[in-house]
């Protein structure tokens, strides 16, 4: 991922909150010469090495567990915040729109995991998003149709070997163009820009912007 200096993100904790926080990644590997994605609710397990282990399941279905087999490198991108940014949210507006974000590549080995491994996967992605609603859903289902489901799904894990972050966030204007642009994107209707503006400002909060 191309990253200015004034972009990159090297704060250790910062990413992996980051990547806790926007859980739903692209997954993508190489069979050969050609690329597949899914689309996946992630798990991070940070107590295992310096960045951690991801993670995840996917449809038996779907042929890209297959390539986990090779244990060849593997991409996720994790998304953040983003919106569109109009020049006429600038105190300087001799310039070009743009669009801001905060996004991060993890890479990895992958390995496919057993059906005890795979059954906790399902369960602390259950408890990891349930634990947010006001009344928990509680999991109906016996032991058998459990096990029924486990066998249409495969899971598996990514050892993290290295992580790039990016958050595009305005750091190149003045601090006026950046505290114009955030009060822009706070009063926004457009979809996505309150959503932004409250990162933004969790990264001042945080010295990120700095």
């Amino acid at each position: 991922m191309y990253i200015p200096p004034f972009n990159r993100v090297d704060d250790h904790d910062r990413i992996l909150t980051f990547i806790a926080d926007y859980g739903f990644a692209t997954v993508i590997s190489a069979d050969g010469g050609n690329l597949v994605a899914s689309h996946l609710p992630v798990l991070l397990d940070s107590s295992d090495g310096e960045w951690g282990t991801l993670r995840s399941h996917m449809a038996r279905a779907n042929p890209q567990w297959r390539h986990f087999e090779s244990g060849n490198e593997v991409l996720c991108i994790f998304h953040g915040p983003h919106a569109y940014i109009s020049p006429s949210w600038y105190a300087m507006q001799h310039t070009v729109p743009t669009w801001n974000y905060g996004a991060v590549h993890v890479y990895g080995t992958p390995k496919l995991v057993d059906e005890a491994a795979l059954r906790q996967i399902v369960l602390d992605t259950t408890e990891r998003y349930e634990s947010g609603m006001v009344v928990p859903w509680q999991i109906p289902l016996t032991e058998s149709e459990i096990g029924k489901m486990l066998k249409a799904i495969v899971g598996f894990s990514i050892a993290i070997t290295r992580v790039e972050a990016k958050f595009k966030l305005g750091q190149n204007r003045s601090t006026e163009d950046q505290e114009k642009m955030l009060k822009s994107l706070q009063v926004s209707t457009r979809r996505g820009d309150n959503e932004l503006a409250e990162f933004i400002a969790a990264q001042q909060a945080g010295g990120v912007l700095e």
